[in-house]
């Protein structure tokens, strides 16, 4: 196939990207080149723009117009609002059999009572920014017209340059491997009993992988996530585990903090919190395993934790630390520490 990936350097993209090469595919990017964490796969044509910029993706993409010349799919990675995918649909109209916006799971609209998540969930987001406006985006997506789509909606993604956690970690990942290894308190939200589906991210971008092409793909949204769902605590005993400590180091170092708490101690996360982490999320993955066949996310939770603490492991330099979000940990654990002190004296 022909694939243009608007990005390519990203957590999903880049093993997309991968993918595709492997499997033969003849590959297009289009990202700025600033990555140091994933270049290209050789063979790959790269074509430096800023991808957010509908004028100069236009002109990098205008001789290829020009001479009819089309792509069979393209992978939007890095649209985040309705204007940059209302602006996509008159660029792409004429250039691809198949257009695929990565959107969000977190646009879902969460439940007081359990449920799984399928695609006909409803979606409403009254927290988080981000998943709202992924969620306009595929609005816009939905009423065009002469632009054949196909919405992806991931959950929360892992990878080898991505360690997952709750809060505070996203910018840093090595930052909660760095309190767990110096004997620091492991802050987990709620009773950590919330069940979190996690995914890797080669699982997610073998799922987009088969849907190119699909003309059963065609104007559905379909999100790819792994089967299994881990309680926070387990989550993190995982990521435990693969940093060294034993169960009994985590033990003692694992203390349990309110999501309020968490949001007073850091209000810019309101949105990933209230509108996403604090619920569980459960997902019924049947619908990318009937458009896929064979598909099925592969990389149980310990072996993905285990790879990513070795990749960071591997360079001294990725292994930087959110001192805000560790000052932060430090607080409340203070806090909690001391609370269940005094309520069992």
């Amino acid at each position: 196939m022909r694939i243009l990936i608007v990005g390519g350097t990203g957590l999903i993209s880049s093993e997309l990207a991968a993918l595709a090469a492997e499997r033969g595919d003849s590959l297009t990017l289009i990202n700025r080149g600033n990555s140091p964490v994933a270049p290209p796969p050789a063979g790959a044509e790269v074509i430096h723009a800023d991808a957010t910029d509908a004028g100069a993706m236009r002109a990098a993409l205008r001789g290829r117009q020009l001479r009819g010349e089309r792509f069979d799919a393209v992978v939007q990675c890095v649209a985040f609002t309705p204007e940059h995918v209302a602006e996509d649909v008159e660029t792409f109209a004429r250039l691809t059999d198949q257009y695929v916006l990565i959107a969000t799971g977190a646009s879902y609209r969460t439940a007081e009572r359990f449920q799984f998540l399928t695609e006909e969930t409803g979606q409403e987001n009254l927290y988080w920014e981000y998943a709202r406006l992924k969620l306009a985006a595929e609005q816009v997506l939905r009423a065009s017209a002469g632009l054949p789509w196909t919405i992806v909606r991931p959950a929360h993604t892992y990878g080898p340059s991505k360690i997952p956690a709750f809060t505070g970690n996203s910018r840093h990942p090595w930052t909660i491997v760095d309190r767990m290894r110096r004997g620091a308190d492991i802050v987990i939200p709620g009773d950590g009993t919330a069940l979190w589906t996690i995914t890797h991210a080669r699982d997610v971008a073998a799922g987009i992988l088969g849907l190119l092409g699909s003309p059963d793909a065609i104007g559905t949204a379909v999100h790819i996530t792994s089967d299994e769902a881990l309680t926070w605590t387990g989550l993190y005993r995982e990521i435990a585990r693969a940093a060294g400590l034993t169960d009994e180091q985590f033990e003692a170092q694992r203390l349990s903090v309110p999501s309020d708490a968490m949001v007073a101690a850091a209000p810019s996360q309101a949105g990933s919190i209230y509108g996403d982490k604090m619920h569980s999320a459960v997902y019924d993955t049947s619908r990318i395993a009937a458009l896929v066949p064979g598909w099925r996310a592969r990389i149980p939770f310990d072996e993905g934790a285990a790879e990513a603490v070795s990749w960071f492991e591997a360079d001294p330099s990725r292994q930087t630390v959110d001192r805000d979000a560790d000052a932060m940990f430090d607080k409340l654990a203070v806090i909690y520490r001391d609370a269940l002190r005094r309520a069992g004296e």
